[in-house]
């Protein structure tokens, strides 16, 4: 549900949404890392300016957190 969300999300936010894939990583019990993989072009669209972009999908995601009772944390990394 997360990584179909943050997928379609990241999609309409950069200009090559064809690169944009989104991985998620079970690092300990209650605990996930989610990587947003995107074009080295539109890195700085995601996280926005003053990080503005990336803390208010942090925020949506903490409502995850409410439901599912999971942490997240969220990285956005260069497709290789």
């Amino acid at each position: 549900m997360v990584t179909a969300f943050l997928a379609a999300y990241a999609k309409l936010l950069v200009n090559n949404p064809e690169d944009i894939s989104v991985e998620i990583t079970s690092v300990d019990e209650g605990f996930d890392e989610i990587t947003i993989f995107a074009n080295s072009e539109d890195i700085g669209k995601l996280i926005g300016k003053e990080g503005r972009m990336i803390n208010a999908i942090k925020t949506v995601i903490s409502g995850c957190k409410a439901k599912g009772g999971k942490n997240y944390r969220v990285n956005v990394k260069s497709a290789k």
